[in-house]
């Protein structure tokens, strides 16, 4: 038997890249498409991400996630569920204004919001919240699915919702949530659940920002 056979394994796959991705554009849960860059990031990267052990894949419903997924999908010859709990995050009055634009009207709070988890952009969510709204994503996977063990599940998704739900995964105290730093567009994240139920997962973080060069966008 493998050693890894009642080990669960997490990917989650950030989007590719969209016009407003590479603008410095604010997408929050504006549904904005892949760009012609994205879209051959999502086939690009599609062969290698549907391994042989990929059991389910799950997509936020913004076509951005939507889309990638499918790609990664047609590869794997697997369906995509959708999950509104996987949509970025809710930035508020932020929302299709691009970094200067957001910097002059609201002077050091972009700042603030990387270095405070408990920070939210005016008429939007924090990091605490965007963790607290995905985690019962992959607990109800763990309960569910009790083909996962041995297996690969991924969820695609945001740069954003990635990062929260990767600290909530792993109890991070808030204080240390910041640590886990921006995703380039088609890059992915690995967690291994070693624990013995859903009461104690025993979560471990593999990999960060995989298969990707840090871009100036998530600097």
């Amino acid at each position: 038997m493998s050693k890894h056979a009642g080990v669960r394994r997490l990917i989650l796959l950030r989007h590719g890249q969209t016009e407003w991705n590479a603008t410095d554009r604010m997408q929050g849960q504006i549904d904005t498409e892949l760009s012609e860059v994205g879209k051959r990031q999502a086939k690009d990267c599609a062969r290698e991400m549907a391994s042989g052990e990929l059991l389910t894949i799950v997509a936020s419903d913004l076509k951005r996630a939507h889309d990638t997924a499918l790609a990664v999908a047609e590869h794997a010859a697997l369906p995509v569920l959708t999950d509104p709990r996987l949509r970025e995050t809710d930035l508020g009055e932020w929302e299709g204004m691009n970094h200067t634009e957001v910097d002059a009207l609201y002077p050091g709070a972009r700042k603030a919001w990387r270095l405070d988890a408990t920070f939210s952009p005016p008429g939007g969510e924090n990091k605490l919240q965007v963790g607290a709204r995905a985690l019962p994503v992959v607990q109800e996977l763990f309960a569910e699915r009790a083909d996962w063990p041995g297996r690969t599940v991924m969820l695609v998704a945001h740069g954003g919702l990635i990062a929260a739900l990767t600290a909530a995964l792993l109890e991070l105290p808030p204080s240390n949530w910041p640590v886990l730093g921006g995703l380039a567009n088609t890059s992915w994240v690995q967690l291994t659940s070693h624990g013995p139920g859903p009461d104690q997962p025993g979560w471990r973080l593999d990999v960060w920002n995989a298969l990707a060069k840090v871009a100036p966008d998530v600097l």
